[in-house]
């Protein structure tokens, strides 16, 4: 289901389809999202537990919230986020990617509602979410002031959004696309266009023009000897988070 406003680029979304069952495969083409997961989930659940003052030691701690996963791809946040307690509605443009969610998730015994829908199609019909994760799907939009625009209406009074994404500079171009897609080719040749980075600066300007207050960003660090990801306050130069507010 798409609006006519829909940000949606189809390009973008035949190439995730293409890679669609494999999304559960630790060491297939989304090797660097199960690499990355433990990390942004750290900074997920520590920032909605803070926003809505919930005690990550208490079983189902995110009881009560209901939470929108865009982008959900084949759920690789939507299943944790469902056994934190949430009600989770997981929802992507690329049709071919709910099947495999749908699946796993069933196979997990996790009640997930996921849907082949946008965000402007969502937004559209008033939807409503206390928490809207936005994770690595804004530098794959034709609009990103439109999409986040959407994702804003999503939002109720007092909700939060997490949004993460690729900077854009000399680095990321080393990283993201030569070494992630060339050398190590843990990802297609073509899955990223470095032209539709976005800077922090830029998405923090994008998220206050979208009707959000910014009010955290962070950086996600690879280390390559370790190769592990770590948060890091400092080093925002290639893969990096950012948490805003709905007033």
């Amino acid at each position: 289901m798409q609006t006519s406003q829909s940000t949606v680029d189809p390009s973008e979304i035949a190439k995730f389809e293409a890679m669609a069952l494999e999304w559960w495969d630790p060491n297939g083409k989304f090797k660097p999202l199960h690499m990355l997961n433990p990390c942004r989930l750290d900074y997920i659940t520590q920032q909605i537990a803070g926003e809505f003052d919930r005690d990550l030691t208490k079983p189902n701690p995110f009881a009560g919230l209901r939470l929108l996963d865009i982008g959900c791809g084949g759920g690789l946040l939507s299943e944790p986020m469902t056994r934190l307690g949430a009600t989770v509605v997981g929802a992507d443009a690329a049709e071919g990617n709910l099947p495999v969610a749908r699946v796993h998730a069933e196979q997990s015994g996790l009640d997930i509602d996921y849907r082949h829908t946008t965000a402007e199609a969502l937004a559209e019909a008033g939807e409503q979410f206390d928490v809207v994760l936005n994770m690595e799907v804004v530098e794959h939009v034709s609009d990103p002031l439109a999409y986040l625009t959407a994702t804003q209406q999503l939002l109720r009074s007092g909700g939060l959004q997490i949004c993460s994404t690729i900077n854009r500079n000399a680095k990321s171009y080393a990283m993201a696309i030569i070494g992630a897609e060339v050398i190590m080719r843990w990802l297609p040749r073509g899955t990223h266009d470095w032209s539709k980075f976005i800077t922090p600066d830029e998405l923090f300007d994008l998220l206050t023009k979208a009707g959000l207050s910014p009010v955290d960003r962070k950086g996600f660090l690879f280390n390559p000897i370790t190769w592990n990801w770590s948060i890091t306050d400092r080093d925002l130069s290639v893969n990096y988070v950012t948490a805003s507010l709905k007033a």
